[in-house]
Formats: C-alpha cells, sequence, structure tokens
C-alpha cells in the first residue's frame, strides 16, 4: 500500500486524510480483504502525524466495516468500500427506527417483510 500523504492546510482534518487514502488504497485494490495494515504507531511515524491521529483515522474505516482490529492480529482490511457503503446505510436504518420508537427486532421483522 502506497502510504498516506498529509496536507497540513487546516481545510480538512488530517485523520480525514489518512482515512481517505487508505479508503482509496482498499478502493484500487492496494489493501486487498484479509491483508494487515501496519501499527499505527508507525503509520505516525512515517507520517509525522500522532498516533492518535492515526488511531483516529482507522477507528473511522472500521466503524465503516473497511477495517478489522483483533487481539494479536492487529489490524487487517475487512471489506470493500461497497461494504462500508452497505454499513454506513445500515446504521442510518437503525438510527432513523429508534428515533421512531422501533427496537432492533421489529425492524429486522420489517426487513424480513418487505424481502
Amino acid at each position: 500500500m502506497d502510504l498516506v500523504k498529509v496536507d497540513p492546510e487546516p481545510n480538512v482534518p488530517l485523520y480525514e486524510q489518512i482515512a481517505a487514502d487508505i479508503r482509496r488504497a482498499i478502493a484500487e485494490g492496494e489493501a486487498k480483504p484479509g491483508e494487515r495494515l501496519p501499527l499505527a504507531k508507525d503509520l505516525a511515524t512515517v507520517l509525522g502525524v500522532n498516533t492518535n491521529t492515526v488511531l483516529r483515522a482507522l477507528h473511522v474505516l472500521r466503524n465503516e466495516g473497511l477495517l478489522e482490529f483483533r487481539r494479536g492480529r492487529g489490524i487487517t482490511v475487512a471489506g470493500t468500500p461497497e461494504r462500508g457503503a452497505m454499513l454506513a446505510k445500515v446504521h442510518e436504518l437503525l438510527d432513523f427506527a429508534r428515533k421512531h420508537g422501533y427496537r432492533t427486532d421489529e425492524l429486522i421483522e420489517l426487513i424480513q417483510g418487505a424481502s
């Protein structure tokens, strides 16, 4: 995977720049599902940023379903951008359902009834 390039301009936070570049690497096949990423502290050193900045970017990608964190295995690529987009929509639907008083099991019933 080509290393991320960060621009210290304040328009886009560094963690978002890092997340975007890793997302792009996954989309272009530079980082494939199952492949391990370098340690956050190593990425931070190479990029010249704080480790917490890299960790924040990695957590964003984990929440999108693109990365998986496993004790003893490190951080691996879990999916594709399409999977990440699908998970984002799932989370959006869950939030919408909760705001309207639906429990997860009720939402599952609605989905199953619609398919």
